[in-house]
C-alpha cells in the first residue's frame, strides 16, 4: 500500500509538469520513426460522469480522465515508440450541447488535432492512452482507411457505446463505437478518414446496457460476449475473428469492464465484470493470432490521485 501511495504521489508531480506541455515526443526515437505511435489522448469532454462520483468535486470528476491519461502514460512500460500528446482544453465551461452532443465544438476541434498528429506521423500501428472512450475513434478510423476492409474491432467494455446524438444521454464517449462504424454527428463523422462495418465489430465483457441499446445492437448486427463467455478461454473471440476474414485487429479496452470486486479503475462499478487476467489473456490471444494494429486503454478515473492532489493543494509550503 505504501508503494502504491508513493507511486501516485510521484506521478502527481510528473503530471503537473506535463500539464503545460501539451505536445511532447520521445527524444530517443526522433531520428528513426518506429511503425507504432504512442498517442496520449487525455480527452475528458465526452463523458458526463460527475454525478456518479459524489465524493469528488464535480469539476475534478469531470476532468478526471485527463489526469487518468497522464497516469497511464506514467505507468506504461518504456519503449522506443514515438510518443505524442493531443492538446486538450481544460476549460470546464466549454461544454455546450449542440446537435445532441455535449461539448461538441471542443470535441470536433480535438478530433481534428488528433487527426493532424496521426497524419503527420503516418504510423502503421497506434497505442492510445486516454481519456474517455471516444479517444479510440480517430486512431481506429485512421487505420480502417489505411487497411480498407481488413480491420476488425474488438471492443472490451461493460457498455456497448453505440449511442447516437438523438438519444437521451449526450456524452460522446457513449457514441464511440457507432462513430467508428460511420454513424453519428454528420460533421464529426465527415472528418473521420474511414469506418468499419458493423459485422466486423465485437463487444466483449458487455453487462450494462438498457433495452433500447440491446435492440440497437441487434439491429446493427453487432455480436456481444458476456464476461462469463470469455472467463475460461478466448475461444469465442477467436472464432468470431476467424469469421470476419480480417487479418488486422484494433482493440479498445475500457477499464470499467473490470470487476470492481478486484479493482475499481474506471467510473463504472457494475458487478461481475472481467478479471484483469482474463482481459490480458484475451488481448494477448488476439495478438498471437492476428496483426494487432491498435490498442486503446480508456476511461481511467484515478479517484485516489484526485483526492491526494486536492489534499496537497491545501497544505502549507507546497505552493511557495
Amino acid at each position: 500500500m505504501k508503494k502504491l501511495l508513493l507511486s501516485i504521489v510521484l506521478f502527481i508531480g510528473v503530471a503537473s509538469a506535463y500539464a503545460h506541455d501539451k505536445v511532447f515526443t520521445n527524444n530517443q526515437n526522433m531520428e528513426n520513426k518506429t511503425s507504432t505511435l504512442r498517442l496520449i489522448y487525455p480527452q475528458w469532454q465526452g463523458g458526463i460522469v460527475d454525478h456518479w462520483m459524489p465524493d469528488i468535486p464535480a469539476d475534478d470528476a469531470s476532468r478526471g480522465y485527463y489526469l487518468g491519461a497522464q497516469l497511464l502514460n506514467f505507468l506504461a512500460p518504456e519503449s522506443s515508440q514515438k510518443t505524442v500528446e493531443v492538446p486538450v482544453s481544460l476549460d470546464i465551461n466549454d461544454r455546450k450541447t449542440e446537435k445532441g452532443v455535449s461539448a461538441r465544438n471542443v470535441i470536433l476541434k480535438q478530433t481534428k488535432a488528433a487527426l493532424g498528429i496521426i497524419g503527420e506521423n503516418a504510423p502503421e500501428k497506434i497505442v492510445t492512452l486516454g481519456g474517455e472512450c471516444s479517444v479510440s475513434v480517430v486512431p481506429f478510423t485512421y487505420l480502417a482507411a489505411k487497411y480498407p476492409d481488413d480491420v476488425a474491432i474488438v471492443w472490451i467494455d461493460a457498455h456497448p457505446d453505440i449511442n447516437l446524438p438523438y438519444d437521451d444521454y449526450k456524452g460522446y464517449h457513449a457514441m464511440a463505437l457507432t462513430a467508428c462504424l460511420g454513424m453519428g454527428d454528420e460533421e464529426i463523422i465527415g472528418t473521420l478518414p474511414g469506418k468499419v462495418d458493423a459485422s466486423k465489430a465485437l463487444l466483449v465483457g458487455l453487462r450494462s446496457w438498457d433495452k433500447g441499446m440491446q435492440e440497437r445492437q441487434k439491429e446493427l448486427g453487432i455480436k456481444g460476449l458476456s464476461p462469463e463467455e470469455v472467463a475460461n478461454n478466448s475461444a469465442a473471440v477467436m472464432e468470431w475473428l476467424k469469421g470476419t476474414g480480417a487479418s488486422k485487429v484494433v482493440v479498445h479496452f475500457d477499464l470499467d469492464v473490470l470487476d470492481p470486486a478486484e479493482i475499481i479503475a474506471g467510473v463504472g462499478v457494475e458487478p461481475d465484470g472481467m478479471k484483469m487476467d482474463e482481459v490480458i489473456r484475451v488481448i494477448n490471444d488476439i495478438a498471437s493470432g492476428y496483426d494487432l494494429i491498435s490498442l486503446t486503454i480508456a476511461e481511467p478515473m484515478p479517484r485516489i490521485a484526485i483526492k491526494l492532489r486536492n489534499m496537497l493543494n491545501q497544505l502549507p509550503l507546497l505552493k511557495e
